[in-house]
């Protein structure tokens, strides 16, 4: 790569991360292994990154990063037929933002049961803030298929057991 395109992407990777990083925690589950998600999708970006136009180059990481993650679940699914019990994935914690840690830890948990697609169109849409179009180009799918999605991943998340108690008491949907 030239170095005019390494300085770029440097910058690009840069200001980037903490977004990518973010989606990836919510694609994931874990801070730690979404970090490794991004890092391997900007490791693979990097390699394509002077071919990809500039305007179509944060749709082209967010495909990637889906796309690598739906990739990890496959290759999770044999680890965790192979392992006999499931690592504990949160701990619990005691003070002043206990409630809200719990609460975050019952999303990711809840997220985490969502099938990896369901779990991107989730991701993209309620905390990205994407519109469905632009979650279609990033999910190379139609608008219909988003929303389908969409409705049957917040109707599994409303079922949730995890979720279900704290929609019932609060009276809000996730």
């Amino acid at each position: 790569m030239k170095q005019e395109s390494h300085g770029e992407f440097a910058e690009f990777a840069a200001v980037a991360w903490p977004r990518l990083v973010r989606t990836a925690t919510l694609l994931t589950g874990d801070f730690h292994e979404a970090e490794d998600l991004v890092q391997t999708t900007l490791a693979k970006v990097y390699h394509h990154f002077r071919r990809v136009p500039r305007d179509e180059i944060d749709v082209y990481v967010r495909r990637a990063l889906i796309n690598n993650n739906i990739s990890r679940v496959r290759k999770k699914r044999v680890a965790h037929l192979l392992m006999p019990f499931l690592p504990e994935t949160a701990h619990r914690t005691h003070g002043g933002h206990a409630e809200s840690v719990e609460r975050r830890t019952a999303v990711l948990q809840a997220l985490s049961t969502l099938p990896p697609r369901q779990r991107a169109v989730v991701v993209l849409r309620y905390w990205e803030d994407m519109s469905e179009q632009d979650i279609a180009r990033v999910l190379n799918c139609s608008p219909g298929t988003v929303k389908t999605h969409a409705r049957r991943a917040l109707q599994a998340l409303r079922s949730h057991p995890l979720l279900a108690e704290d929609t019932s008491q609060s009276g809000a949907h996730p």
